[in-house]
């Protein structure tokens, strides 16, 4: 084949793909004001979000690779123009998420008391337990939404998503202003004003896709006439069979970078917060990557419904090669501004804190370095794992993934992250050895995969 067999797919891969990134990017330049603001009231508070946040993290990675099951059942369901099975797919995927937001909301609450028992600074702890108190909450709705955004995703219908997380962007960025620094009148909570922030613009969100959808002809008979508790055990086996691995390759993911925020706790406040800088600056571009993933799976899965082997490998490696061509720009980004990029966070006007900030950021700018190398690494298998999702591939890439990221780079981050050693940078380095083995281990079973489906087909 030639490039422009390739090439000629870019313009409906990114319409597909540009809304979940924005939407995704939404949520991620939220965390970005979210660090600005808390920044400005010192290192601390800032590494008490990061540690409040890694909990909510490893809950967010399970729910919301849970609910990716949604999307290719109801791609495949779409493509085979089945709308029963649509509709069931969609119902059962509902119920699943709002039961497992629930659980998860309770397992945070009750994992509280593990900060104390993890080494982390005691200021910070004492600063980062009322603030989870109140985001544990919004695991509720944000894993409800999830399950919706899927089936939406599904039906192609990528924009309503970005709009409700747009809705909600606006209202979380402006409650943080006036609830963090207690602005025209209402109370100045600190990190506390945050979390209420983020739980109310989590609930309006659900509700205005929600609103979206049952305006849209296409998507409205999905949302009437749901008969929640009347329940299909064949389609809760099917969804709970793909959606289990799924979480479990997302947990495994966050995990190991919530494990780099842990180690960098044991380090201190200031490279706790140095690696919150980093972590949030590359989670951006990473977000791209994501809605490049998002339109992999919803394309393998249509094609797959469609038994059209030979055109689905083509367009997965046409978003591959456009994933690639975005990494490099983002690689090249942080490589030349990794001094500038983390002085964004801190106030240099503050003298009281100074030396803390000028720490930080030296830590920050090392990090960015690796960051930018992993930028291509984190892009290739976060694509193929969406794409094997779409093939409804989820078991072997579970392996993967936890071999990845467990059993080589979390060794690396902990014997290379340690103070003796290079700290900081060498958690850094055992994230670059993670994704970068599982860049390659997924490449190679996608292409083994698609390559005996087309020849089944001959």
């Amino acid at each position: 084949m030639q490039l422009k067999d390739y090439t000629k797919e870019f313009k409906y891969n990114w319409q597909l793909a540009a809304p979940v990134m924005m939407g995704m990017l939404g949520h991620t330049f939220v965390g970005f004001i979210d660090n600005v603001m808390v920044g400005q009231l010192g290192t601390a508070e800032l590494a008490a979000v990061s540690l409040g946040n890694s909990f909510m993290f490893i809950a967010m990675s399970l729910g919301i690779g849970f609910s990716t099951a949604v999307t290719p059942l109801i791609a495949e369901a779409d493509a085979e123009k089945d709308f029963e099975k649509g509709k069931s797919t969609f119902k059962h995927g509902l119920f699943l998420c709002t039961i497992l937001g629930i659980a998860l909301f309770l397992v945070v609450l009750l994992a509280k008391p593990l900060m104390y028992l993890m080494k982390q600074p005691v200021e910070v702890v004492e600063l980062a337990i009322p603030y989870l108190n109140l985001v544990a909450i919004s695991l509720i709705p944000l894993i409800v939404f999830q399950g919706i955004k899927q089936f939406s995703d599904g039906l192609s219908l990528t924009r309503y998503p970005m709009y409700a997380t747009i809705l909600a962007n606006v209202i979380n960025v402006v409650l943080n202003y006036l609830l963090i620094f207690g602005k025209f009148g209402f109370p100045e909570m600190g990190i506390v004003g945050a979390a209420y922030g983020t739980l109310i613009s989590r609930i309006v969100m659900v509700w205005y896709l929600w609103f979206l959808l049952k305006l849209k002809e296409k998507s409205k008979a999905y949302l009437v006439d749901i008969k929640l508790f009347v329940l299909d055990k064949l389609m809760l086996k099917r969804i709970l069979n793909l959606g289990a691995p799924s979480a479990m390759q997302m947990f495994f993911e966050v995990g190991i970078f919530t494990a780099a925020i842990w180690l960098s706790g044991l380090l201190g406040k200031n490279p706790q917060a140095a690696n919150q800088i980093a972590l949030n600056l590359s989670s951006m571009t990473f977000m791209v990557a994501t809605g490049l993933s998002v339109a992999a799976m919803i394309r393998v899965g249509n094609q797959k419904g469609l038994q059209n082997y030979f055109d689905l490998r083509r367009i997965a490696f046409s978003i591959f090669l456009l994933g690639i061509i975005l990494a490099s720009c983002f690689a090249a980004m942080f490589f030349l501004l990794h001094n500038q990029l983390p002085k964004l966070y801190v106030d240099f006007d503050d003298a009281k804190n100074l030396m803390d900030n000028t720490e930080v950021v030296k830590i920050a700018s090392k990090l960015l370095i690796v960051a930018a190398i992993f930028q291509i690494s984190d892009s290739i298998q976060v694509i193929f794992l969406g794409a094997l999702r779409g093939l409804q591939d989820v078991k072997i890439p579970t392996i993967i993934t936890f071999i990845s990221y467990w059993l080589i780079g979390f060794p690396v981050s902990w014997f290379l992250g340690k103070e003796d050693a290079y700290g900081s940078f060498g958690i850094w380095l055992g994230l670059l050895a993670g994704l970068t083995t599982a860049a390659i281990l997924l490449y190679i079973r996608f292409n083994y995969l698609t390559k005996k489906l087309i020849l089944s087909k001959m």
